[in-house]
Parts: C-alpha cells; structure tokens; sequence
C-alpha cells in the first residue's frame, strides 16, 4: 500500500469510451481513486453503485470519483450502462496503476491462490499528495465512509 502523505503515482489511462485520462488532469481537486477486482460481479457492483447513489453529493463536494479494474473498456461500457453509473471507469489492462498503487496482491480464494487486485480506495488531495488510505475496503460501506471523511470538516 502507498502512504498517506505520499505524491500519487501519476497515470494515464483509457476511459470507457477510449479518451485517456490522467491523474493531473484532475489537478486542483480532490481525487477518490477506487481499485476493484471485475465489473459486474457481486461486490464490485454493490461497491459502484454505492458511489453512483453518492455521486451527487461528491459532485458537491467537488470531489472526482474514478474507479480503477484490469476490465477492458468494453467491460467498463457494460458495466457503467447496466448499473447507471456516471463516473469514471479507468481500464488497466496491463496492471500500470494497479501496481503504481501497489493493490495487484496475492490472493486465496477457497484454498486456491492467485493475483489479483485488492479492493482498495485511496483519497487524493487538490495537490495530488495521498490523504487517506484505505485498504480492503468493504463494498457496501465505502462510498458512505469516503463521504463522511470528505465532509468532516463541514
């Protein structure tokens, strides 16, 4: 895991749609940068739709929301047009941020083990330095915990 207090790993990476996004482009604002293993499946997709359901209030908060899966950007379309969700799906397919950020971990999964991306959310500042590291993340609970760090200071 990166450290809070650390420079964010800058990258480049294409959207849903082909556009390649970087993280400077969001320079000036705060960054909820979300990894998560696939699209569509049960915790990914209860995890998405919590910040969907959330997004307006981040909007407010000025606050970018970007999640980040090795899924291709056809997987992100699909993805992003069954469950509505209207912020940014980044595709790492060659695992460029995913390792950058250091959530491409060992895995076990019924006494099987493989690689895979560890569910993690990390919270950038308007200066792109790390403020707010949280590792295994829950799927449910992590949009509401995200927003009640964001809005602490209200």
């Amino acid at each position: 895991m990166l450290e809070k207090g650390t420079k964010a790993p800058g990258f480049a990476l294409p959207d849903k749609d082909g556009n390649i996004v970087n993280l400077s482009d969001f320079s000036g604002r705060k960054v909820v940068l979300y990894f998560y293993p696939k699209d569509n499946t049960p915790g990914c997709t209860r995890q998405a739709c919590a910040f969907a359901s959330a997004y307006d209030r981040f909007r407010q908060l000025d606050a970018v929301v970007i999640g980040i899966s090795k899924d291709s950007a056809a997987s992100h379309i699909k993805f992003a047009e069954k469950h509505s969700l209207p912020f940014i799906l980044l595709s790492d397919t060659e695992l460029d941020a995913i390792q950058k950020y250091d959530v491409w971990k060992e895995k076990k999964l019924y006494g099987k083990t493989s690689m895979g991306v560890v569910r993690t959310t990390y919270v950038i500042d308007e200066n792109g330095i790390i403020e707010m590291v949280m590792p295994k993340v829950k799927p449910d609970t992590n949009a509401a915990e995200i927003l009640e760090y964001l809005t602490k200071g209200e």
